[in-house]
Formats: C-alpha cells, structure tokens, sequence
C-alpha cells in the first residue's frame, strides 16, 4: 500500500530543478538579466494597432522566432493562454480570435529546439483538469524537452471564461488555495515514492502513480500574479514570476514601484528557503536614432483598433486581475506592461534600470517580430554583454 494522507499532512516533495547545475533552467538562471519572448500565438500578437506588420499567428511563423530567439541566445519563450468568444476581442483585426494553444504547441516547440526553455500557460480550474493529467502530460514533456518544458500555472481571471466550461469563476484567493492543493499533489506525484492515496478539500486520489520521473526533479513552474494571494502562492511554487507594472506602461513611472513589488515576491519565496525569478514584460520598439523609435512608437498608436481595445478593457474590468487597468487605450496599442523606446544605448540603459529595480528577467514582445527581434538582438544584446547584464552563451 501506498501513502495515505489527509490535507493536513506535508505531501512529498521533490527537488527543484533550480538547484541541480546541469538543468536547463539552472543554466539560464545564471543570467544576471534573463531573456525572453513572448510568443505571437494569437491574431495581434500583443499589440492592437492596425499597422501594418508581419507578425503571424501560425505555428509556421512562431517556430522561425522561436528558433531565432535560440540563435541570438535567449533563455525562454512563453505562450499566452486565454478562452474568447467567437471574434475574440473585436474591432477591425478581430483580435486574439485565431489562438494556438499554448501547451500543445510549446511542447512541438520543443522537437525544433535545444536549448531554450519553453513555457506553456494551462488554466488548471477549467474543465475536468486533475493532478494526475497534469502530472503526467508534463512529466511526458519534460522527457520530450530534455527538462526543458515549464508550465505557466494560472488560476483564470475572466468573469466569462469559467461559463464556457459549464462552471462560475471561484473567489479570487480561493482559486489560488485550490491551486496550492492541485500542484502540492503534483509535486508528490512527481516525486514517485509510492502510490499516492490522498483526500483532501479538492482532489481525491487512491494508489495514484504517474511515470516516468520528470529528469531533474519536476518540470518548471511558473505564475503571474500581482495580488498577495499570488504572491504567496508564487513564493512556494513557482521557479519563475511573471509581475505586471505597478504603474502603466511608463517606465518612469513604474521604476519608483518597481523594488518593493519585485521584493514582495522575493520574501514569499525566502520565507520557504526558496528562490524565484521575477520578470516583467516589456514591449521594446528600437531604432537606430531615438527619433526614428519615437516617430514608430506614435505611428503604431495612432493607427489603435479602439473597437478591440474597449472590450479588453472591459473584459478585465469585469475580471478580477489586478494587472492592465492603469494602462492607457493607446498605450494598449502598443501592448506590452511597460514600453521601452529608444536608440539600443537608450533601451540598454533603461533595460539597466529596470535590473536595478529588482527584475531579474525580461519577456519581451514586438509590434513586428521577425525584424524587431534582429535588430534588438544584434544592437542591444552586446550592449547588455558590457554592462554584465548578459553572458556569452553557448548557441
């Protein structure tokens, strides 16, 4: 007989990928500023403006940038999820209505790569989600990726996104308890010391046992929040942090916030002798001349689909996130939590900036991906190398 234990008792445990030197994540972690990117797998990408720009949401498209992400040696890419009627957000470009799957897809991401990290969003409330699917479908990407895959847990904001699956939308700090429950018996099964008999305030197993064991302990986990709630759930789960800006999207005004948000999630963390990773996304528009960047950050803005972007405001207005409604309608244009706009020195030091406020890592989105990514990844990322925000790596 396996293990039986009640919600009172500590499950098992296995070890964090962060603390063997020979994972993947280990190795990016030893970034001073991480890098990442924020997929396109969605019509509009993260930008709802008009103009007119190559970025695709097919998987075609978002292959070629993952793997030029790999070749310019950034750390990780990362698939948005979210559940839209049909049209998704409206307007002219119908925004967000075609969306690729972020799990399924980051996990053939993983087949075309070999060194980045791929993280996939799952809402793990919805539908007839358990422990022991989630265990084993990333346990079986985790060998797929060679320890490379991550899951982006996320609890569901949306006020309409539960309704599609038949259920309402829980109270905001009881679907991160419900959360801590389902990934506390994940970790357990990962683990793998024995069969798993467990009733609890949620979920119920009986001689539950899922293999094989995940290659450096558990696949890696990561959350976005800017609640407490979050934050707590986030210190004792997740290897990486997703926060949003305190503050809309000027970098002026976010940077002042910006140290006590990061460490606010640092003590969760330290407080259960763990280590986290906080990142934020930025939206980065670089030109050659601080001129050229201002004249195509205002171009992108006045070309706003104002239609698609009331109704994501209004979507979240009826959620309960606590991220974008600072945000500006134009700034909305552009996307992103915060805009980084200048010459590569001018972005280099405002990316500075932002590491001295406590962020470790950066997921980055563009307006127009394949030639933005370039020319940032060969005029900034040399930069960031001189100032020891960034280590050679091994393409």
């Amino acid at each position: 007989m396996g293990k039986q234990v009640d919600k009172y008792d500590a499950l098992w445990t296995p070890p964090e990928p962060q603390d063997n030197p020979d994972s993947p994540l280990s190795k990016a972690f030893k970034q001073p500023l991480m890098l990442g990117l924020f997929l396109p797998f969605q019509t509009g990408g993260w930008s709802q403006s008009t103009l007119p720009r190559g970025t695709d949401w097919t998987y075609a498209y978002n292959s070629r940038v993952t793997k030029q992400a790999e070749a310019f040696g950034f750390d990780v890419v990362f698939g948005l999820s979210q559940w839209l009627p049909k049209g998704g957000f409206g307007g002219e470009m119908s925004y967000r209505e075609n969306f690729l799957d972020p799990f399924v897809t980051t996990v053939a991401l993983a087949a075309e790569t070999s060194r980045i990290l791929l993280l996939g969003t799952i809402h793990i409330l919805y539908g007839p989600w358990h422990p022991m699917h989630l265990a084993r479908f990333l346990a079986a990407a985790d060998h797929i990726s060679q320890g490379r895959f991550g899951a982006n847990i996320v609890t569901g904001y949306a006020e309409n996104e539960p309704r599609m699956f038949g259920a309402a939308r829980k109270d905001h700090d009881s679907r991160y308890e419900q959360s801590a429950e389902f990934i506390r018996i994940c970790n357990a099964l990962w683990s793998g010391n024995d069969n798993l008999t467990y009733e609890g305030e949620f979920y119920s197993l009986e001689e539950a046992y899922v293999s094989p064991r995940p290659l450096y302990g558990r696949p890696v986990l990561a959350s976005a929040s800017g609640s407490p709630a979050g934050f707590r759930y986030a210190g004792q789960f997740s290897d990486i942090v997703f926060v949003s800006s305190p503050a809309g999207e000027k970098l002026s005004d976010a940077l002042p916030k910006l140290p006590d948000h990061a460490a606010a999630v640092r003590n969760e963390a330290a407080a259960r002798g763990r280590n986290v990773r906080v990142i934020i996304n930025p939206t980065i528009i670089v030109r050659p001349t601080r001129q050229e960047a201002e004249a195509y950050y205002q171009a992108i803005m006045d070309h706003a689909d104002l239609g698609s972007i009331r109704n994501f405001y209004a979507r979240h207005a009826a959620g309960d996130s606590v991220s974008w409604l600072e945000h500006s309608a134009k700034g909305r244009a552009v996307g992103g939590h915060l805009h980084i706009v200048g010459s590569p020195e001018e972005v280099a030091g405002q990316l500075a900036q932002l590491h001295a406020a406590g962020i470790d890592g950066i997921q980055i989105t563009f307006y127009d991906y394949e030639p933005e990514l370039a020319y940032f990844s060969e005029s900034v990322i040399p930069l960031l190398e001189q100032q020891g925000l960034r280590l050679p790596v091994e393409i």
